[in-house]
Order: C-alpha cells, then sequence, then structure tokens
C-alpha cells in the first residue's frame, strides 16, 4: 500500500491525521521542508509540481520531471534526507500549459506529460483536464473533463507498467484554482455541494470502470474541492467550519477517498487543524510559503540596510523591484494598480508574483551578496529579533546558525510548523 493510501485508510478509521503538500520550486524552501520533517520525525515529504512549473517542454522552471526528481533528491542529499521518504507529486496535470492548442493536440502533448511524471517517479498523479481548449465550450461539460482525466489515466497507467515500482496514486476532481492563483480579487466564494462532489466522484468511477480500469480506481485516494478557503492579493478567506459541514459528512460514505484542499495559504494553524479534522486532510501549500522566503528575505534586507555601510549593500529588494518592473510578464495579468500601490502589490501581494523571479540572474547575484555581507558581519541578535522573530526563537533555542541562509530556512519553517499541527496525529484535535 502506497503512503498515502496508508494516511487515507487512517483517517477513514477515525484517526485526524493528514499530510502537507508543498508546491515550490524554490531550493530554499524544498530545503526547509526537508529539514522541517527530519526534525518533526515525518515518515515523508510530499512535494508536487504543476503542469506549468514542470513539464517535457521545461515549464516556467526549465525542469522536466525528470530535471525536478534530480534537483529535489540533489538538496535531499546536502540536508542528509532519505530520499525514499520523499513523496513526488504532479497538480494538474492536463492540457492547461497547451490550451491555445486545439483539444487533440493538447491532450496529446498532455498524455506525453503525464507519461514523463510518471516515468520519472512521481507516484501522486492529480488528474485536471477542467480548462478549455482552443474551440472548446467555457466551461467544458463535466463528461468531457472525465472522457479526458480517463485517457490521462491510462497513459500514466501504460507509463507504470513500462517504467516499473510502486503503483501511481490519482486526485481527482474540478473544483480547483487556477494554477498560478486567481487573477482578480475574490468576489464571493461559494463551498462545493455536496451533491456536486459526489457527482463528481461518480462520474469518474463509472468512466474508469467503463475504460477498465478498476484497479486504478482503488487507487484514486482523494477528489478536489472548494471548502471555502482562498486568497487573493491581500485578503485571506478563513475556513468556516459550518459553511463546508455538509461536504465534509458527504465524504464519509465513500471507500478510500478523502477531499484535496488546495489555496490553503495563509490559513491559521486552528483553521488548517479543522480542515484536516473534516476530511480535507490533503492540504495544498504553495505561495504560502515562498511568501514567507519573502518575508525572510525583505528582513535581511532590512538588517544589511541598519548594519552593513551603504556602499557594500546588496539592496536586494530593489533589484529585485527593478527587475520585476523591467520584465512584467509573470505580473502584468495580476496586478492592475499603478503608482504606490503597485509597488505594494509587487512586494506584498499574497498570490506573491514574485516567486517567479527568484532564479533571475541580477536577482539571485544580489540575493548570494546580502548573505555574504551577512556571513562577513553576523548582525546583533537585537536586530535579528527585530526583523525575524521566529527565526530568533529558533536561533536562541539552538536549532538555527546566525546564519542568513539559516535564518531564512527557520523561517520558512515556522509557517510548516502550523502545518504539522494540523496534520500530525500527536495533536489532540
Amino acid at each position: 500500500m502506497h503512503v498515502l493510501q496508508d494516511l487515507v485508510a487512517r483517517h477513514k478509521q477515525g484517526i485526524p491525521c493528514g499530510v502537507t503538500s508543498i508546491c515550490s520550486a524554490h531550493p530554499i524552501v524544498i530545503e526547509a521542508s526537508l529539514r522541517h520533517a527530519q526534525r518533526a520525525g515525518l515518515p515523508f515529504v510530499l512535494f508536487e509540481a504543476t503542469c506549468n512549473q514542470v513539464n517535457q517542454d521545461g515549464g516556467y522552471t526549465g525542469m522536466t520531471p525528470a530535471d525536478f526528481v534530480a534537483f529535489v533528491h540533489g538538496i535531499a542529499a546536502k540536508v542528509g534526507f532519505d530520499p525514499a521518504r520523499i513523496v513526488l507529486g504532479g497538480d494538474h496535470l492536463g492540457p492547461n500549459p497547451w490550451t491555445a492548442l486545439d483539444p487533440e493536440q493538447a491532450m496529446a502533448k498532455a498524455e506525453v506529460m503525464v507519461a514523463a511524471y510518471v516515468a520519472a517517479g512521481f507516484r501522486k498523479i492529480h488528474l485536471d483536464c477542467s480548462m478549455a481548449c482552443a474551440g472548446d465550450p467555457e466551461p467544458l461539460p463535466e463528461a468531457e473533463i472525465v472522457r479526458r482525466a480517463v485517457r490521462l489515466c491510462q497513459a500514466a497507467e501504460a507509463a507504470w507498467r513500462q517504467a516499473g515500482g510502486e503503483a501511481p496514486v490519482y486526485v481527482i476532481g474540478t473544483e480547483v484554482p487556477v494554477p498560478g492563483g486567481a487573477t482578480e480579487a475574490i468576489e464571493g466564494l461559494a463551498v462545493t455541494t455536496p451533491a456536486a462532489a459526489l457527482a463528481t466522484i461518480q462520474a469518474h468511477r463509472d468512466a474508469f470502470l467503463a475504460a477498465g480500469l478498476e484497479a486504478a480506481w482503488e487507487r484514486v485516494i482523494a477528489s478536489v474541492v472548494q471548502p471555502g478557503v482562498e486568497f487573493d492579493h491581500h485578503q485571506v478567506v478563513d475556513y468556516v467550519p459550518e459553511k463546508a459541514a455538509a461536504l465534509s459528512q458527504a465524504i464519509e460514505s465513500v471507500p478510500g477517498m478523502v477531499f484535496e484542499a488546495h489555496s490553503t495559504d495563509y490559513q491559521t494553524r486552528n483553521a488548517l487543524a479543522a480542515l484536516v479534522r473534516d476530511h480535507f486532510a490533503i492540504l495544498k501549500v504553495g505561495p504560502g510559503l515562498t511568501f514567507a522566503l519573502r518575508e525572510a528575505l525583505w528582513a535581511l534586507d532590512a538588517i544589511e540596510r541598519e548594519w552593513i555601510a551603504p556602499d557594500a549593500r546588496a539592496e536586494l529588494r530593489e533589484t529585485a523591484l527593478d527587475r520585476m518592473r523591467a520584465e512584467p510578464k509573470y505580473w502584468q495579468r495580476y496586478y492592475h494598480s499603478r503608482g504606490q500601490q503597485l509597488t505594494v502589490d509587487l512586494n506584498y501581494s499574497l498570490s506573491d508574483r514574485i516567486r517567479y523571479y527568484w532564479p533571475d540572474p541580477a536577482i539571485e547575484a544580489s540575493r548570494q551578496r546580502l548573505f555574504a555581507n551577512l556571513r562577513a558581519n553576523p548582525a546583533p541578535i537585537s536586530l535579528v529579533g527585530q526583523y525575524l522573530p521566529r527565526a530568533l526563537a529558533e536561533l536562541r533555542d539552538g536549532l538555527a546558525g546566525n546564519d542568513p541562509h539559516d535564518l531564512a530556512v527557520a523561517h520558512v519553517i515556522s509557517v510548516l510548523n502550523d502545518y504539522h499541527f494540523a496534520c500530525s496525529i500527536a495533536n489532540d484535535h
């Protein structure tokens, strides 16, 4: 039994356990996640890549699925984390990167992508064909969404039979935010109805069985729904258990399955725990972790301004904002403000479009210089406490050094601690 199937089985037995699904390609976030798992004694850690991040054409990270596996395992080797304890998932796997093509061309590309994910060792596969391609009706009828999901499952199963190893597990469901985040402010958020959730599951089950995918259906562990959590640029829609009570109860009658919740970023630790208790046992987080990383980097930039001579400063924040303004392609569809409000959005939007810019050579060179400055001249703990109080606690407890990299990792871990609180069976919820 796959470790995720085992977790779902324990949850279905009444144990309020869950798993954090970490969707990030930033090396510091991945390192922080592995170090957190080591410290917490977690049996495994789950990383996911989206179809836009990683695909056979490179995605926006420039990585194929095999490249991403090597990237994560390389960080694990540095940390001393057993790669056998790393579970890899593919999120929103479907035709989304190629919606400008006609459906047949886009689906052919998606089949190649899903097969590449499975061949590379990804074993949690989210089948998401909800997006319309060129010439498709909008919204796409659910029957067509399901038909295309079955087609991708067949490609995944064929790739697994050829590659060998552990069988993949699947996630279905189309009540998902678009990959990359919402482009507009949230105006009303509807919780998935129990009838819609159960109808989606039944439609997929019928189609899987009709296609001879009975064995694969036994490995469908979750369906993605909207429990009433979301965020836009500057606000968070908090989880309200009462609004999702009927939806929560609906999955109790479905054997072998829980719900997966996307956009859980920025929820409080008590809200995260309530989600897990209410059977939204797979908690997806991405921008919330890179947002925490950005908080740490801006804090280190502020420490540098107070501690390092002006002519030696890296000016990371200004460098990053200059590059974002010069190359607006990753944020211009999302931020529609001007002037000071645009500056606030570029810095502080919860959608965290800045995460796409960290690999920029000028920004990365500035980050390295910032770290070098603070390594050569470590800041006093009074300055660390002013700008990174959560990391200072780790420093004082001997869990982090007074090194900029360690402090950034510690700040990201402070967010992961909330997810661990929510997911751990050791906590009494």
